[in-house]
């Protein structure tokens, strides 16, 4: 990749048009500048009137409506579609700085094994940064890369080589939403992308008030866990991982009402385990054990 890449930013949503519709307005000078190639809004299906929304409000944004909420895999419809090698990620509450994408795509430019750039993620109205920011800054600097390598991202934060996205299927359709990130972070790994955290590259996220509680997404992030654990690591960590799901479900009600949906999606789970080589697998313990 020579030169300076177009950068397209992606972003999903559903049932939040003011959320978006504000998010929209923070990106706009983003477009006007160039900074921005295009702007994707994938609307999973909203009944809202999101989509009549977007066409009044942001007529230069590519549209594309959905018959049904597909959850995460929304992103990869909008790369798919994107004509720019670097793409970002924005969901309806989140934004990016003006200058962000640009170095970003540099750094693409000029690293050719780079497959993720997580940037820094700034939590409004607080402007404080988010918890995970921490972690990822712990991870190990490899030579050759312009931050500290990572093992796992925010989709809102994350900005990915879209030949790399697509290489390893994007997120995936058997998880929806909640905790899709880890998934990808392993298949890009296993693919030989690196993915790095580098906080000058600056992210907004303005949580919405009508996202679910807490609980409700914890157990939906325990749930796409252990499917998780179960397509790509070990044998022995994916049925202990199982077997932690069933104990939190006997306990736990909230945790117990996505036993049904874990096991709907079970079968397609097991039919797409690839376990992750050796190398792979210690670069997520390692991870794991640093947060």
């Amino acid at each position: 990749m020579s030169g300076l890449p177009q950068v397209s930013v992606v972003i999903i949503t559903r049932d939040r048009r003011d959320d978006l519709l504000r998010t929209l307005e923070r990106l706009r000078p983003l477009v006007h500048s160039g900074e921005i190639a295009e702007l994707i809004v994938v609307d999973n299906a909203s009944t809202d009137g999101t989509a009549a929304a977007v066409r009044e409000r942001m007529p230069g944004a590519r549209l594309l409506v959905q018959p049904r909420n597909l959850g995460a895999v929304g992103r990869t419809v909008g790369v798919e579609a994107s004509r720019s090698p670097v793409v970002a990620f924005a969901d309806d509450d989140s934004w990016w700085d003006a200058g962000a994408l640009s170095a970003a795509a540099r750094l693409f430019g000029q690293h050719d094994a780079l497959g993720l750039v997580h940037g820094r993620l700034v939590v409004e109205p607080a402007g404080t940064d988010d918890a995970a920011c921490a972690q990822l800054a712990t991870g190990p600097q490899h030579p050759g890369l312009p931050g500290p390598s990572i093992m796992g991202h925010l989709g809102c934060g994350a900005v990915v080589r879209r030949a790399a996205y697509l290489e390893v299927g994007g997120y995936s359709a058997v998880l929806g939403f909640g905790g899709e990130e880890a998934l990808l972070a392993l298949d890009l790994a296993a693919h030989g992308w690196a993915q790095c955290y580098v906080d000058t590259i600056v992210a907004h996220h303005a949580p919405s008030s009508s996202r679910e509680d807490w609980p409700t997404r914890w157990a939906l992030y325990r749930r796409n866990d252990t499917l998780t654990a179960l397509m790509r690591l070990p044998g022995r960590t994916a049925l202990r991982e199982t077997a932690q799901l069933v104990r939190q479900a006997v306990a736990d009600p909230v945790v117990r009402r996505q036993m049904p949906q874990f096991l709907r999606r079970l079968p397609a789970a097991l039919r797409r385990r690839r376990r992750v080589d050796d190398e792979v697998w210690q670069q997520w313990q390692d991870a794991r054990s640093a947060a």
